[in-house]
C-alpha cells in the first residue's frame, strides 16, 4: 500500500493529517483549511478521552496525539477532523479532551492554574481560557471544564477537581478558584458555609 491510495478512511486521514504536520513547530492552521465534508468514519471520543475507529479503541498515544492536533469544532456544532484534503466528523460524548494533570503555583489572585490533558496540550485558566462548571440537574454531580484553544474544551477529571476544591476560596457569595486574575465561582458559598 503506498501512501497515495489508502485502503480505509482512517488511513487516509492519517496520511492527511501527516502532510499537515509537516514538521513545523504549533498546531497545524485547521482554522484556514475548509475542504469537503467526507462524512462519518466512525471516529468518537468517550466520556474518558478514550478515542475509538469503528467500535475499536485506538490504543496508539501518537496516532490519538497526531488527530487531536487537526480536531476542530465548527459553529454548527460539530466537532471534525480536518485537513487541507479532508473534513471527517468526530462523535464526542461530552468534550473531546481530558484535563489529567493540575500544576498550582501562588495564591489568591496570583494564583495560576496550569492544567495538562489526556493528549499532552496545556492551557492556563485566565481571561483567555475560561473554566465552567456545570451541575447535573438529576445527581447533583459537578462536571467541570476548561477551555483549551478555539472552541475546543477539556472535562476535568475527578481527581483534578478535587485539587480545585482544595485551593478554591469564598469570594463575596461564591466558592471558586483564582487563576491569573480571574475568579472562577464553582458553586455558592452558602453551600460552603453549611458545610463546614
Amino acid at each position: 500500500m503506498s501512501d497515495n491510495t489508502p485502503s480505509n478512511p482512517l488511513q487516509s486521514v492519517i496520511v492527511q493529517a501527516k502532510k499537515a504536520e509537516n514538521g513545523e513547530k504549533g498546531l497545524p492552521p485547521v482554522h484556514l483549511w475548509e475542504p469537503d465534508y467526507c462524512g462519518d468514519i466512525g471516529m468518537r471520543i468517550a466520556r474518558d478521552g478514550q478515542w475509538y475507529y469503528d467500535n475499536s479503541p485506538i490504543g496508539r498515544k501518537k496516532l490519538v496525539r497526531l488527530f487531536s492536533t487537526i480536531l476542530r469544532h465548527d459553529k454548527d456544532g460539530e466537532h471534525y477532523l480536518v485537513t487541507p484534503a479532508e473534513k471527517i466528523r468526530v462523535e464526542i460524548e461530552d468534550a473531546p479532551f481530558v484535563a489529567t494533570l493540575l500544576h498550582v503555583t501562588g495564591t489568591g489572585r496570583q494564583q495560576v492554574l496550569r492544567f495538562e490533558t489526556n493528549v499532552g496540550d496545556f492551557t492556563e485558566a485566565g481571561p483567555d481560557h475560561g473554566l465552567r462548571f456545570e451541575i447535573d440537574p438529576q445527581t447533583d454531580e459537578p462536571s467541570p471544564y476548561v477551555h483549551v484553544r478555539a472552541r475546543l474544551e477539556a472535562l476535568i477529571s475527578r481527581s483534578v477537581f478535587y485539587q480545585l476544591v482544595e485551593v478554591a476560596e469564598i469570594e463575596g457569595d461564591a466558592f471558586g478558584v483564582w487563576s491569573h486574575g480571574v475568579f472562577f465561582p464553582i458553586g455558592a458559598a452558602d453551600v460552603v458555609r453549611d458545610v463546614e
